[in-house]
């Protein structure tokens, strides 16, 4: 769950970086909280033998809305919602599941893996046998209209 969380927060975090418009101490003070925020959050809601199982509870999700542990943390160095939203997509998913980070940007964009490995041998359940598919895969397969391609570069 540490490595998951390290990716999403670290993802956020450069987001806000890019803009220029925060202190090095405000970043850092932001990911510090948020990591906790998640941490605490996901700790009865991490089932690495059933991946998806609790998906929904750790998606973290601005549209049009922010996230309450995004706010919570932008709170905690002074950023008022209205501010987040000026530095933040305006839509934005970001699904922290065990072995898997990934995010989307706009509702009709496409599914990007931040971070991925594989569950250790012997770990996995008879419920991930005879379901192959990822937690973003059942997405996309439930999804009605096709993806339109966005492309985002975030630098250091």
């Amino acid at each position: 769950m540490k490595t998951e969380i390290s990716t999403a927060v670290g993802f956020i975090t450069k987001l806000l970086k890019t803009t220029g418009l925060l202190a090095e101490d405000q970043i850092s003070q932001f990911s510090d909280s948020l990591q906790g925020s998640l941490r605490d959050h996901y700790q009865h809601h991490w089932f690495p033998q059933m991946p998806c199982k609790g998906s929904a509870y750790r998606c973290i999700r601005i549209n049009h809305k922010m996230d309450p542990l995004i706010g919570k943390a932008a709170g905690f160095i002074g950023l008022s919602h209205r501010q987040l939203f000026a530095l933040l997509p305006s839509e934005l998913t970001l699904w922290v599941d065990p072995f898997e980070v990934s995010y989307r940007i706009g509702e009709d964009g496409s599914i990007c893996v931040l971070y991925e490995s594989s569950p250790p041998s012997g770990k996995i359940t008879i419920a991930l046998e005879n379901n192959p598919t990822s937690c973003k895969e059942e997405l996309r397969i439930g999804r009605s209209s096709p993806s339109k391609n966005y492309m985002m570069t975030v630098s250091s």
